[in-house]
């Protein structure tokens, strides 16, 4: 059963199901079926679409990024070979397949009961993140209830995540009602909540370096098509460094440079028409809006809640990548200073701008904070994919051993594994120590009682930490939820 439904997911793909998932919540929310089928129409044509540039651009600046971690001379043991392998590796293990399926019980459950505002089926195929974290736990454990217990763990503390950056993400990345939740990039809302203050201490807040800011200042050099053809000619040179007295080598550079300023042009037109599938849904949950009482209108608040959509929707947004491809040659720098570091990043550096968004919508796009969020978090980061590296390649030697490349001992990768919290939380459970595994339960608890009983101050601090960064230090003039 569980490889047939493997096989039908991978045959229709996130393309299909998603749209036939939200078909299905619009006509339970009696959206009318002729916009419901738009609705599924219109986020099958933007899934399509991210997946199209992702996929085209991807080969390209892997190219360049390659190069450039070969032209430092790096020499660290612990390889970073993609996200893919994890992905396959986890459907390819017994318990990683157990929780695709039991897990789409699970969310839809934790939903309808309220434990979550994030509906996360229409999100089906970022599962595998805590597939792979749970066939890691397994490898270390050999205990089958323990690991799945681990896995939903993972997937309630990730929820905790998502609901409280929901608003943020919705508002900045304009898609109402949106947000994203997979494991191996939602992590990064950690260090831009408990770095922010201090950022503002020092001043950073008022560092007006965003791309509106860059669009103003620069004129016409700070539009994003054209600060992509900057950044990609960058990189390129980065990458080609060895051989710039080679026309060939000119053309490559040039060349990926109007790719990225095209990845910088297209990705928003194509977003407009994936935040189009989301408007019927949310007007049908905000319906109730237009009735004049307060209470009534509390009441509709209550009931708000938040559909998770794929990462990739923003992964073109101007700041989010900026920022995340100027963080690529930082940290492989980073990763030959770092005091004993042994893993080196290199596949999984293209998914940078997928793990920033959380820090991008915080920050309302202030490009250097988010920059010194990355360095920090994803030097950690590092330090975790040391540690799991050896349990990684295990997994995958023992799961799917066709996927560890020639000549590469020890495997790892950098968009999976390097989250210094999800490793720490690893480790307590990994241990078997009752008394651990109870610490992380209850610091869940208290953070989810938190988010229950002070959403709406939790939403108003946020938009207040938005503000600062574009000037205004006055209340959002958003709606804000009551509290449950």
């Amino acid at each position: 059963m569980l490889e047939a439904l493997h096989n039908f997911f991978d045959a229709f793909g996130a393309s299909v199901v998603v749209p036939v998932m939200i078909f299905i919540v619009s006509l339970c929310l009696k959206v009318n079926a002729k916009k419901a089928l738009f609705s599924a129409l219109r986020a099958g044509v933007g899934l399509t679409g991210f997946s199209w540039i992702i996929s085209s651009f991807s080969p390209l600046v892997t190219k360049y990024i390659k190069a450039m971690v070969e032209s430092t001379g790096l020499n660290l043991p612990i390889v970073d070979i993609g996200w893919q392998t994890g992905s396959l590796t986890a459907f390819s293990s017994t318990i990683g397949l157990s929780f695709f399926v039991i897990g789409l019980v699970i969310e839809l459950v934790i939903f309808l009961l309220g434990i979550t505002r994030v509906f996360t089926p229409a999100n089906l195929w970022n599962n595998f993140g805590y597939m792979i974290w749970g066939t890691l736990a397994y490898q270390v454990t050999h205990n089958f209830l323990l690991s799945f217990a681990f896995m939903v763990f993972v997937l309630l503390y990730s929820l905790i995540l998502s609901e409280t950056v929901a608003d943020r993400w919705s508002d900045y990345f304009g898609i109402k009602n949106a947000t994203v939740n997979s494991i191996h990039n939602i992590e990064t809302l950690v260090p831009a909540l408990l770095l922010d203050p201090l950022w503002n201490a020092l001043g950073l807040s008022k560092v007006k370096l965003n791309p509106d800011s860059l669009k103003a200042k620069l004129g016409i050099f700070g539009e994003p098509m054209t600060l992509g053809f900057i950044l990609g000619l960058i990189i390129g040179v980065l990458g080609s460094i060895s051989h710039l007295g080679d026309i060939k080598a000119w053309g490559g550079i040039l060349q990926f440079a109007v790719a990225l300023a095209a990845v910088m042009t297209i990705f928003p037109l194509i977003t407009g028409v994936f935040a189009q599938a989301f408007a019927p849904l949310a007007q049908a949950v905000e319906h109730n809006k237009k009735k004049e009482s307060e209470a009534e209108v509390a009441a509709v608040n209550k009931k708000r809640w938040f559909i998770a959509v794929d990462d990739g929707v923003g992964y073109g947004e101007p700041a989010t990548i900026i920022s995340g491809l100027i963080l690529v040659p930082i940290m492989v720098l980073v990763s030959l200073l770092l005091p004993g570091n042994r893993a080196l990043p290199v596949v999984d550096l293209i998914a940078i701008p997928f793990m920033v968004e959380s820090m991008v919508a915080i920050t309302k796009g202030n490009i250097l904070k988010t920059i010194l969020n990355g360095i920090i978090w994803f030097s950690l980061g590092l330090y975790a994919a040391s540690y799991l590296g050896p349990i990684y390649t295990q997994a995958v030697q023992q799961n799917n051993a066709s996927l560890l490349p020639a000549g590469v001992a020890i495997i790892m990768s950098f968009n999976l594994l390097a989250h210094p919290l999800t490793t720490l939380i690893f480790i307590a459970w990994v241990s078997g120590n009752p008394l651990w595994i109870g610490l992380t339960i209850i610091i869940y608890l208290i953070a989810l009682l938190l988010l229950r009983t002070r959403r709406d101050s939790i939403y108003t601090y946020l938009n207040k930490m938005a503000d600062k960064n574009s000037g205004f230090e006055g209340s959002s003039e958003k709606i804000v939820l009551s509290e449950d």
